[in-house]
This record gives C-alpha cells, structure tokens and sequence, in this order.
C-alpha cells in the first residue's frame, strides 16, 4: 500500500515525539538509582525545552521562507544523537544536559515544522477530501502517540530489561533512522522563494498581532504541558514511597500512559466541538484542566492509587483538548507563509508548563502539593476568564466594524 504524504511527516513527528519523552518515566530511576536530587531530575526534564523553543522560533518561520523539508529532515537525526548522549550519560549531569537539549532541539523543529507540513500535506491536491480530515488533529495524533509509547516502551525497559540506562534509549534510534529516509520522500509544500530579505526579517511573524492570538490562545498555551508534567512527572514522584522502589519506573511510564493515551483518546471531540469563530473547543478544554487540577488536589491529600490514576487521565483530556483546540486556533488565524511561524509562537507557550514540576517542588518546602494544585485551579479559572474576555471584546469589535460599514453613504 504506498504510503500517504502527510504518514510520511507523521512518522518523523512521532519518532521525534518518542525520544523527547522517553526520559520522563526515567526519572524515578535518575533519583532512586544514580541518586541525583528530585530538583536537579525536575530541571532535567524542563531542559530540554532550551533546545525546543529556539528550534521552534527559528526553524519555523524559516521553514516558511526556505521549504519544509529543508528544516525537517535534521530532527530525527538530532533526535538519535540526543538518545545517545543520553544512553551514555547516566553517570553525568552535563552530558545528560547536552543530551536533553539536543532531544528539544529535534522535537522543536519536528513540533514547528511538522505540524504545517501535515496541514499542508492534508489539503488538496494531496488529500482527495480535506474536508473530512484534520490536520491539526493528524500532528497532535502523532505527537500524543509519540509521547505515550515512547514514555510507555522506556519504563517496561527500564523496568524489566537489563541496561536500564541505556536500553530505552536504543529504541528511538531504530525508529528515527527510518523516519529520516520516510520524511526525505515526502512532498514540498512551501518551495524556496527568492530573493531572501535578511535572517531577523525571515523571522517575523505577522499573525501574532491579532487580537485573538494572546487573548484566546495563548491564555490556554502553558495548560497543555502545565496538565501532561502534572500527570506523569510530579504525581508519580508523589505516588514514589506508597508504590514502592520495586515498581517505581513501571509506575511512572503508567501514569504516562493514562494521561496521554487519554489525552489521544478525547482529541476527536476537540474536532467536533471545534467552531469558526467560537471559543467552546477551547472552553471546554480548559474545563478539563479545572477539574484535573482538582482531581489533582485529592490526589495529593489521599496518595490513594486509584484517585491518581483518576486525576491522570482528566489531566491528560484537558492536555489533548487543549493542544488540539489550539492548534485548530493557529490553524485558522494564521496566513499561508507564517503558518509554522504561528505554530512555533504557541507551541513555544504550550512548553511554559514544563517547568511546573522544577517550580512546585521548589514552592513545595514553603506549602503542601494540594494547595499548590488548588492554586493551579484558580488560576486556570482566571484564563478562562481571559479567554471569555478576549472573544466578548473580539464580538464587539466586529460589531462596531460592521456598524461603521453601514453607516458609510
């Protein structure tokens, strides 16, 4: 069966996906094994968003000028040297650094790229209907899966297999090198165009003055990862005494699992919820969020194993509706030639929330985890706030707009 354009990106996505995040189940071992602290295995997981966003800043505008398969084709291979460091570099806090940067950097550019080149690549001539599909919902698919899988396939290995430290990594190399040969065949969408004005004027992103954008979209952004580090990074390591050292790393890659998989699952409604003009996708996403957080604040008093597992899984549905729901924003504002540039803006935002876990067990020596989700509550609440605030003043604007239209002889 010849395998469609849009797979072909997708695959890259996911391979790119899986080892930015096969390292989040590991830090149960990082902290129990190699005894590094929880704060140092926190930043760990928020490095790698140092390579993430100037990949995205960057590579995504400029894949709008120079071509998409010009920025894509390097993620996956970042990607493997990212898995490699990390493999080796158990024993060292600097070479894990470097490690994780390297994983950002391939995820940023596969996030910012991959994600237009998809929406592209899911409109006529490549796609016969492209009114029945989605391709914000095939990148945040392809994303949410690479997650899930990668984060699941590490902890088993870690778990289970010998080589803790490295077997999981080995998986993404064996999954990237055919991703690199698969992105390579895919089609262009966005061919070099000529003459090039300088570097800082490749960069500018037209899209991110309208209104909608930091009023609608961006109040949600830091919610999608603020949800999916909740899920699987601070309530595992909460959960770490009462599960025991024996299945701590298998118990981690499940709470992974259940907040993605999910997070994979509720997409699909964000898709049938989703309407030009209307916030309700996005509301109700933020909805979830709400609820995750106080799913999150019984969690965190009780430690009682199924209320987790609960709380995972309603923050892994505001963390998809979320994503999704936004990228169908981005989608819509966004012009033909900054569509990866508007990408890269909110996936930039959406990474804000990697560094809850490093900042909560931080706060955590002043308070308890449950007031600290209670807080992540209420202020989830005073986003949406925003965002009604934002589409009320949206609402008014056009009508005034129209109003002077008819009013002109």
């Amino acid at each position: 069966m010849r395998t469609k354009p849009w797979m072909r990106v997708s695959s890259a996505l996911l391979a790119v996906a899986w080892g930015g995040n096969d390292f989040t189940p590991l830090l149960v071992m990082y902290r129990t094994v190699e005894g590094y602290q929880q704060v140092a295995v926190d930043m760990l997981l928020a490095t790698y968003v140092l390579g993430i966003v100037p990949a995205l800043l960057i590579g995504g505008p400029l894949s709008d000028r120079h071509g998409r398969r010009t920025l894509m084709i390097p993620a996956p291979v970042l990607a493997m040297v990212g898995s490699i460091l990390l493999a080796v570099g158990a024993e060292s806090l600097f070479v894990l650094f470097v490690g994780r940067v390297f994983s950002g950097l391939a995820l940023g550019l596969g996030m910012a790229v991959g994600t237009s080149w998809i929406q592209e690549l899911s409109e006529k001539p490549y796609e016969e209907h492209p009114e029945r599909v989605s391709g914000a919902r095939r990148a945040s698919l392809s994303l949410t899966a690479g997650f899930a899988l990668g984060a699941a396939a590490a902890a088993a290995l870690a778990q289970f297999a010998p080589l803790q430290t490295v077997l999981p990594y080995m998986i993404n190399l064996l999954i990237c090198l055919p991703a690199v040969f698969l992105v390579a065949g895919a089609p262009e969408t966005r061919h070099a165009t000529a003459p090039h004005g300088p570097l800082l004027a490749d960069l500018k992103i037209p899209a991110t003055r309208q209104h909608r954008f930091w009023f609608v979209v961006a109040p949600s952004a830091p919610w999608v990862f603020g949800c999916a580090a909740s899920a699987y990074a601070i309530l595992p390591a909460l959960m770490a005494d009462v599960v025991g050292p024996r299945y701590g790393i298998a118990f981690s890659g499940l709470m992974c699992l259940v907040g993605l998989g999910f997070g994979f699952f509720i997409q699909p409604l964000g898709k049938r919820l989703d309407r030009d003009g209307s916030i309700r996708s996005l509301a109700v996403g933020m909805g979830a969020v709400i609820l995750g957080m106080l799913a999150a604040v019984l969690a965190s008093a009780t430690l009682n194993l199924a209320l987790v597992l609960l709380a995972s899984a309603v923050l892994g549905c505001g963390y998809g509706l979320v994503l999704v729901s936004g990228l169908q924003e981005v989608q819509r504002i966004a012009r033909p030639d900054d569509l990866a540039g508007l990408t890269a803006v909110f996936y930039s935002l959406t990474y804000i929330g990697f560094f809850v876990p490093m900042v909560l067990a931080l706060v955590s020596e002043f308070t308890s985890y449950p007031w600290l989700f209670v807080s992540g509550a209420v202020i989830a609440a005073l986003c949406l706030g925003i965002m009604a605030y934002g589409r009320r003043h949206e609402v008014r604007d056009l009508d005034l707009l129209e109003a002077n239209d008819a009013a002109r002889p």
